[in-house]
Parts: C-alpha cells; sequence; structure tokens
C-alpha cells in the first residue's frame, strides 16, 4: 500500500470520528495556545520594557540617590560593620539625598566629554488650568535643564526647549506634555506656545509643548508638565533626591565614564575610602534588562507548564488511539487477510496521530497568537509573531504525535489477522 493510500485512509478515520478528534485535538490545542499565547505577550511586554526604560539610548547613564537599610536610634549616628577585618565605619551621613549643590557641582567639576543633565521630581498629584478648563489631579511635574528633553527621550513639537537663561532665572515657565496640552487647548497644541497657563494656582509661562511619547503599562508618560529644576526647588519643594544624567557620544565609552563619575562624586560626597557609595550609577537600559531577565524566567516556567500540559496531551491522543486500535480490529484483521502488511497498518495509525496532534497545534498556534497579541494591544506594540515558538511548536505537536501513536501502530501491526476477524 502507498504512503499516499496510507494517508488518504488515516484522514478518513479522523472524518468518521468527529467527535473523539475533536476532543483530543482541543487539548493538544489549548496546550499549544497557552504556550504560544503566554510568550507572544511576553515579548509584547519585552519590547515595552525596552521602548519605556531605555530611552536615553545605551551611551547614558545616571546616577541616583540609593536608599540604605540603616536604622537610626535617637537620631544618633550607627555604626556598621563591614567586611571581616575592615574598620567600623560611621554612616550617619550615608543616608542622605542628592542635593542641588552636589549635583551642580558635579556638572561642573565632571570633564569626561559628555552631556550632563540635573534634574528633580515635583510631585503627581498636580492641577493645570488654563481659563475655565483644568486637568485631573494626576498631572506629573518634573523639574529639569536645558539637556533634560534629549537625555530623557523627549521632543518638542511647537515652541522651543528650556535655555540656561531660563534655568538659571529659576522663572515661572514650562512645557507642556502632549495630553496636557490637548486638554486645556482644544482648538490645537500650538495655541499654547506663549499662553499663561496655573500650575497649582501659579502662572507659568507656556515655552513649547511636547510631541505625544503614548502610554506605558496603562500610564499616560504625556501627562508632565516640566520646569526648571530651580523653579520645583523654589515653588514645590518636594524634598526629593536630584538625579544627574549623562550622556556619552558611543556605547563604548560608558564603563569608563561611569567610573569617572563614581570617583568624582565620591569626592562631592565626601566619602572615604572605606566608606561604600550612597548613591546608585545605573545605566539607562539596566531597568529594562532587570525587567526582562525576570520575563525570562516567566518564558521558562511557561515552557515547563506547557511541556506538562503537552505531556497529558499525550497520554490522551494515546489512550484515544489505543481505544481506535480496539474498534478497529476487524478492518485491521480484513486488510491484513486480503494482503495488506504490518508496516501499512502501522504507517496508518502513526498517521493518524501526528495529523490529531499537528491539527491541535495549528489551532492552538493560531489561538495562541491572538490571545497573546491581545497584550501587544494593551501595551500599544506592534503585532507579534513569535516564529521560533511556532516552529518549535509545531516539532513539539508531530513528536507528541509520533511518540503517543507509535504502542497503538504496534499493537495494531501485531495483530493476526485470524483472530482480529473473529473479534466481536
Amino acid at each position: 500500500m502507498k504512503f499516499v493510500d496510507n494517508l488518504a485512509l488515516a484522514f478518513r478515520s479522523i472524518k468518521s470520528n468527529k467527535l473523539r478528534t475533536g476532543l483530543t485535538v482541543a487539548i493538544i490545542a489549548f496546550g499549544i495556545m497557552a504556550l504560544i499565547g503566554i510568550v507572544t505577550a511576553l515579548k509584547a511586554m519585552n519590547q515595552k520594557f525596552s521602548e519605556s526604560f531605555s530611552t536615553m539610548g545605551a551611551n547614558a547613564f545616571t546616577i541616583r540617590f540609593k536608599e540604605r537599610n540603616i536604622r537610626f536610634g535617637g537620631g544618633g549616628a550607627e555604626l556598621k560593620m563591614t567586611k571581616k577585618g575592615e574598620k567600623k565605619v560611621k554612616t550617619s551621613n550615608l543616608d542622605k539625598i542628592i542635593t542641588k549643590d552636589e549635583a551642580e557641582t558635579f556638572v561642573k567639576l565632571y570633564t569626561f566629554p559628555s552631556v550632563r543633565s540635573i534634574s528633580i521630581f515635583g510631585n503627581r498629584s498636580n492641577v493645570i488650568s488654563y481659563q475655565e478648563r483644568k486637568t485631573n489631579p494626576n498631572v506629573l511635574l518634573f523639574g529639569g535643564d536645558e539637556n533634560y528633553l534629549q537625555l530623557n527621550g523627549y521632543k518638542v513639537q511647537y515652541g522651543r526647549n528650556m535655555n540656561h537663561a531660563d534655568v538659571q532665572s529659576s522663572g515661572n515657565v514650562c512645557i507642556l506634555g502632549f495630553d496636557v496640552a490637548n486638554k486645556l487647548f482644544r482648538e490645537g497644541g500650538e495655541r499654547a506656545v506663549n499662553a499663561v497657563v496655573r500650575i497649582n494656582s501659579i502662572p507659568y509661562r507656556v515655552l513649547g509643548v511636547l510631541e505625544s511619547r503614548g502610554s506605558s503599562f496603562g500610564f499616560s508618560r504625556d501627562n508632565v508638565v516640566i520646569t526648571t529644576y530651580e523653579n520645583v526647588d523654589r515653588n514645590f519643594p518636594s524634598g526629593f533626591s536630584f538625579v544627574i544624567a549623562v550622556m556619552t557620544d558611543h556605547v563604548a565609552k560608558v564603563n569608563v565614564a561611569m567610573g569617572q563619575a563614581e570617583g568624582t562624586f565620591r569626592a562631592i560626597r565626601k566619602l572615604t575610602t572605606t566608606e561604600a557609595n550612597n548613591f546608585a550609577l545605573d545605566r539607562s537600559d539596566s531597568v529594562a534588562e532587570k525587567a526582562m531577565n525576570i520575563l525570562g524566567f516567566f518564558t521558562l516556567s511557561v515552557l515547563f507548564i506547557g511541556f506538562i500540559t503537552l505531556i497529558g496531551s499525550a497520554i490522551a491522543l494515546m489512550n484515544i488511539m489505543l481505544v481506535s486500535v480496539s474498534e478497529r480490529t476487524r478492518e485491521v484483521g480484513l486488510v491484513k487477510a486480503i494482503g495488506g502488511k504490518s508496516k501499512s497498518v502501522r504507517t496508518q495509525f502513526l498517521l493518524e496521530s501526528v495529523i490529531i496532534s499537528l491539527l491541535g497545534a495549528f489551532f492552538g498556534i493560531i489561538l495562541g497568537i491572538l490571545f497573546g497579541n491581545g497584550a501587544s494591544v494593551l501595551f500599544n506594540t506592534g503585532f507579534i509573531i513569535p516564529w521560533n515558538w511556532v516552529i518549535l511548536g509545531i516539532v513539539i505537536c508531530t513528536l507528541v504525535g509520533l511518540l503517543a501513536g507509535i504502542y497503538p501502530a504496534l499493537k495494531a501491526g501485531k495483530l493476526n489477522p485470524i483472530e482480529a476477524l473473529r473479534y466481536e
């Protein structure tokens, strides 16, 4: 019997048992859908993390205040033992935020060729108003300098950026985020330029409007107002730490720049050689890298769950094929009685098992991609098809079909034609 004949018989047998085939296909499809769907969703999250946390590019880093788990009793300084054999080091000065003076001193003393920026977070509950219109009390306020937009991935759509004179004068000037401008100036964002808005009842002249950056994990990145860090320090003293951002002209220079920055800032913070850093140097893509490492762990977990599901699918498929062998014993006996070979019988049952498994893979992959791209819509990323996992899913389902069909096929091939014909 030719392979094409075996294939036709396999399809005919599958069609004649639609309910049983449908249940088996559904079991396999569920396992593949879970695997492909969650992997697709994780890829969408991966892409969003890269977009959200790597706005400065791989050639930049920041100096931030790093809180330490140091307890103080009665306001006195606590002594902390470092490594064995080292001296006890006073840590009363290690819980200080980065001040404006320290940040400005660093910018002046840091000599590595780079673009530098000072910024501070104001607060997250501001109301911006213009005439009778106003925003919800959830606008984020940031203070920066003339380099803040460049180092944080913003671009001006209308108007202009802040300049050095604006920063030094600490005047009431601001740049509106895209959403804030559209909320207050429905006639068009360009109408906001040179208009006077109020930030929590304090009048500010609008220098420009930012281009839209969309939302990230359900939070709009355009619901912001940016003024100078001097102005935030004067009008909205928040007590937050200042942040220093540094951008080199090439990614290969980042490590050297970070080393020099660490030495410069340690001197500014008056740290001795025995004291650890009380600040953190973070590359712009480090948060995204950490997040993607966590997502990689989730991917391994999903792979394990999918593997367990497919094992269950293989057992179910094998049991159904064994039932099929029992039901078609007389058919097998008739085939062998008229000259059919055991090899042909085995091939037919193996083909049935593989076809059912691949049908499950087909529907599971389609449903998984659709399910996973629901996350793409939520995170506002492009349509994603994880081709490597799609191919892997097809290979896995083929192997599942082969492994689940081997024993039933061997059992069918060993049937004695005379005993098979007598089977009731």
